[in-house]
């Protein structure tokens, strides 16, 4: 292997070594250019070379038309996010109050339910105090046979409040107390 390039000869023979950072002779320089295009920097004053130095100057700073557009982007993004935070909450919030509303009227379906052997005035009575004690609004009561039905409505609290109030009926039959 005495006759192949590179071997056998000082590394200063001209033919580069690669290991040690020296260009090999088919890339010694010829028709390679330096890096040029909008981002090429003066290595060591880190800024656009000046104009006549030789160096290739960059353009207008708004080049391609599309500076800022990250900025827009990331602040529709952001919007969007928000936008759903706040709908999801709203949501939220009118379930809660309408699991409230069912449940203060369920509840008070089974007092009234209870008392309805006692006669109407008494099964609404017990259906209104049973109501009353979870801050619901009772609207109203009917009593068909031995069943009761209880009407009331929760206010939610939260953006949701401006649609009005939620809603439930209950109904139940004789509930035996011991």
């Amino acid at each position: 292997m005495a006759g192949a390039p590179g071997w056998g000869r000082p590394p200063s023979s001209g033919d580069g070594d690669p290991v040690r950072g020296e260009p090999l002779d088919s890339d010694a320089g010829a028709g390679r250019r330096r890096a040029t295009g909008p981002h090429t920097r003066d290595p060591i004053r880190g800024r656009p070379p000046e104009p006549g130095s030789g160096e290739p100057v960059r353009g207008s700073p708004d080049v391609s038309g599309e500076r800022g557009s990250a900025t827009v982007l990331a602040a529709g993004v952001a919007v969007a996010l928000v936008a759903t935070a706040v709908a999801f909450t709203a949501v939220g919030q009118a379930s809660a109050a309408r699991h409230r509303a069912q449940g203060a009227a369920d509840a008070a379906a089974l007092a009234g339910a209870a008392q309805v052997l006692l006669g109407e005035g008494e099964a609404c009575a017990a259906a209104q105090a049973m109501v009353d004690r979870s801050a619901t609004e009772f609207v109203h009561c009917e009593v068909d046979g031995l069943e009761v039905t209880v009407y009331v409505n929760e206010t939610p609290t939260g953006i949701p409040q401006a649609l009005g109030p939620a809603r439930a009926v209950s109904r139940a039959g004789p509930v035996l107390t011991e």
